[in-house]
């Protein structure tokens, strides 16, 4: 059983959540949080990437300067894969290429609770009572972040109405947020806490923050 600190907006301890960590994986998988974290940065590529021969570049096709008497390399157009500027020699022309990876349903919400039993073993995640705002204002979250010890890139997970929240934290550098129910490994691992409020993770860890009980894929 893991004891996760619950802290006020101030930086003072109120409360511990009890964790089982059963509920999460039991143990930390290193393989299986590599696999799905490659999973979800694939399904990211755009994978339509393209370049310009020669014959697709503007530019004029005379001859910059005679063959001979110059001085200079024998040269053709500005075009020539050989002049910045130029075309390339070998144009990728793929419009949409498909990377996109697979797993299994069961595979992808153990390794998105897996990857959120490494954070709490790592002491990277910070619970606070509530993440509730009066209005949107960045000074707000950036007293309460600095209060409870973030020192590093840190994402932050709110429920889904908590609009005050994400548009306190969205000018903050270094600092994400994301949807409770659509907490994922990729954006675990990219950042090095999670900030959460009391009821969200509670949400998270009994299942009841995804409306439909299917996880973010």
């Amino acid at each position: 059983m893991i004891e996760l600190p619950v802290y006020d907006k101030k930086g003072k301890q109120v409360d511990t959540i009890n964790v089982d960590e059963a509920t999460l994986g039991a143990e930390v998988r290193p393989t299986l949080l590599k696999q799905a974290y490659v999973m979800f940065h694939a399904n990211k590529r755009q994978g339509s990437a393209r370049t310009k021969s020669r014959g697709m570049v503007e530019g004029s096709t005379r001859k910059l300067y005679k063959q001979k008497g110059t001085g200079n390399a024998r040269m053709g157009s500005a075009r020539t894969v050989l002049r910045k500027g130029g075309g390339v020699a070998f144009a990728k022309k793929q419009t949409g290429d498909n990377f996109r990876k697979d797993m299994p349903k069961k595979m992808r919400q153990l390794a998105n609770r897996n990857a959120l039993l490494a954070k709490l073993v790592d002491g990277e995640v910070k619970c606070v009572v509530d993440m509730d705002f009066d209005s949107p204002k960045t000074k707000d979250m950036k007293a309460v972040l600095e209060a409870i010890g973030i020192d590093r890139s840190c994402l932050v997970a709110l429920q889904t109405e908590n609009r005050n929240a994400a548009l306190s934290a969205r000018n903050l550098e270094n600092v994400d947020t994301i949807r409770v129910d659509q907490l994922n490994v990729f954006e675990l691992l990219n950042h090095r806490y999670l900030v959460v409020g009391k009821s969200a993770i509670e949400s998270f860890l009994n299942g009841t923050a995804w409306n439909n009980e299917e996880e973010a894929a």
